[in-house]
């Protein structure tokens, strides 16, 4: 097994992050800005796991309703991530890096579906959305997503990823190859170099 051994660049808000290798699989371990009102942790660690989609309506940032299963078992590789715009440490470090995985696809980048999920939809209307995807470059394959708050609750707890308080969410990115496949989940920060690996390692596995 691979254990995450590259830099993690200063971003935004965040205090330079540096990763260290360690005897754990896929442990990245770095230093977080102390102040910071998000619970950081201190290690990135993959896992795989099933989830079953709850049947919720989202709102698109293009304003569509539509249904969270539909949009992510359309057959396209999903690479998923929960967020809310008027975050300034964990989500903008983790949309930065999702920006810059779309340019690391290349010719992939097309086929590929990047779902980024509201956990604060009461302020993240569509405009909302839609000016921070614009602000991080999000091409037509990374949509961003709000709703009714029981929707938001609803899909976070399906996805094992739900706080009471948004300030205490942590960072995760989800990965799945196909409809029916695994997921596979990193709980902490990775470079946008580790979510290009891990994409290329589930497509070749499929």
């Amino acid at each position: 097994m691979r254990t995450f051994t590259k830099a993690w660049g200063r971003a935004l808000a965040i205090a330079a992050v540096s990763t260290i290798a360690t005897a754990a699989p896929y442990a990245l371990a770095y230093d977080v800005d102390p102040h910071a009102h998000h619970h950081m942790m201190r290690e990135a660690i993959t896992s795989t796991a099933d989830y079953t989609l709850p049947s919720v309506m989202l709102v698109r940032d293009d304003g569509q309703t539509v249904s969270l299963k539909n949009e992510l078992d359309d057959g396209r590789p999903v690479v998923l991530t929960f967020i809310y715009t008027s975050c300034t440490t964990i989500c903008p470090v983790t949309s930065q890096t999702l920006s810059q995985l779309q340019s690391e696809l290349g010719r992939d980048r097309d086929s590929v579906h990047i779902a980024s999920i509201s956990i604060d939809p009461e302020h993240d209307t569509p405009p909302r959305l839609r000016e921070y995807a614009t602000r991080f470059g999000a091409g037509p394959e990374w949509h961003h997503y709000t709703g009714t708050v029981a929707a938001s609750i609803a899909t976070q707890k399906a996805f094992n990823v739900y706080h009471e308080d948004k300030m205490d969410h942590n960072p995760v990115v989800l990965l799945r190859a196909a409809p029916g496949k695994p997921w596979l989940r990193i709980d902490g920060l990775a470079t946008a170099d580790d979510l290009l690996h891990a994409y290329q390692n589930l497509v070749a596995s499929n």
